[in-house]
């Protein structure tokens, strides 16, 4: 019964301090708006493009919403503040960065239409000044972040964070690496197994081109590939945990502690750590870490194993379903239609 009450509480929330601060920003952003861009940025919570989501460049994927480059400065500022109530440090700094790399390609290749910093696009779906029910994104090449609002419960997935490169080869920023923990850790993982843990870890010699899971709306889990958790020793244990925590760690710091504490206790034995492609940093590789309840890809294979793609995925709990299925069920409008 305990495990089946903490499944429930895995990807729902219940934190006021975060949720006050957050309808506070969206509020104050879209009060800024003036009444063009608020009828382009506010959508109805039914629209179809709640639930669609991709990572590709604005000039290869039409978003709806409101991109950086149509707000004012002040406006921006209030677009940048709606981020920092809804990560924590980690994942601003890391979403920042993520954008910044849209320079480095634009210096890079000269295009400024394909390259362009400020083709990242904020959707309001319902509204948060009356509804229980509401949810927003934010959203460009290589960031899909979606959070949905019932009453005082958040849902914040998914979660999509990439970097191209992965390292940054040339100029004054050379070395930089956006997302490397995510890389180092699980490298360090798979250096601490013995060749029967490895023979059980790795599952493909050869990598996904791409993340499994791609752009779909909603996912159902994978096949249970490499080793559970439960086959590792303490320390390797400590190191899939950190590597979970690394994921987690681009939420508020109240809610990545919460989920984690639940996925320790009610289902971290049952995870299933498998690897596909090279063991080599240098060469195409890909990870999956699979609970009951939620998937993590980690692929790096394009551009010479230079361009990494991450996501986390919640089975039940994607664009706030779960939240959604609790108001349906306990409204009495829905229960009286």
């Amino acid at each position: 019964m305990q495990k089946v009450i903490l499944a429930i509480l895995i990807t729902t929330f219940s934190l006021n301090n975060v949720l006050l601060a957050q309808s506070d920003a969206i509020l104050e952003f879209l009060k800024a708006l003036d009444a063009s861009q608020l009828k382009k940025t506010q959508l109805s919570f039914d629209d179809s493009s709640r639930e669609t989501w991709h990572f590709l460049p604005a000039t290869s994927y039409k978003r709806l919403g409101i991109a950086l480059y149509e707000l004012n400065t002040s406006q921006k500022v209030l677009a940048f503040n709606l981020l920092k109530n809804n990560l924590s440090k980690v994942g601003y700094f890391k979403t920042k960065q993520i954008i910044d790399l849209e320079r480095h390609l634009r210096e890079l290749s000269g295009d400024k239409v394909r390259r362009d910093p400020e083709k990242y696009y904020i959707s309001v779906y319902g509204n948060p000044s009356s509804d229980l029910l509401w949810s927003w994104s934010f959203e460009g090449h290589h960031l899909s972040l979606n959070f949905t609002v019932l009453n005082k419960e958040i849902s914040v997935s998914p979660r999509f964070f990439g970097a191209n490169p992965a390292e940054i080869k040339t100029g004054t920023e050379k070395g930089k690496r956006v997302l490397h923990k995510e890389e180092d850790l699980a490298f360090e993982l798979m250096a601490s197994m013995t060749n029967e843990q490895k023979n059980k870890t790795i599952f493909e010699t050869i990598a996904f081109p791409e993340i499994v899971t791609f752009n779909a709306s909603k996912v159902d889990p994978l096949e249970k590939v490499g080793i559970k958790a439960e086959l590792l020793n303490k320390k390797q244990q400590d190191i899939l945990m950190t590597i979970i925590k690394e994921y987690l760690s681009t939420l508020p710091q109240d809610l990545a502690k919460e989920r984690f504490r639940a996925i320790k206790i009610s289902e971290f034995n049952d995870i299933h750590f498998g690897w596909a492609g090279a063991t080599n940093i240098t060469k195409g590789h890909y990870y999956r870490i699979q609970g009951d309840t939620f998937l993590i890809e980690f692929d790096n294979t394009q551009n010479n194993a230079n361009h990494v793609h991450t996501v986390w995925r919640d089975f039940n709990g994607d664009f706030g379903r779960d939240l959604i299925k609790e108001h349906y069920q306990n409204s009495a409008h829905h229960k009286n239609n």
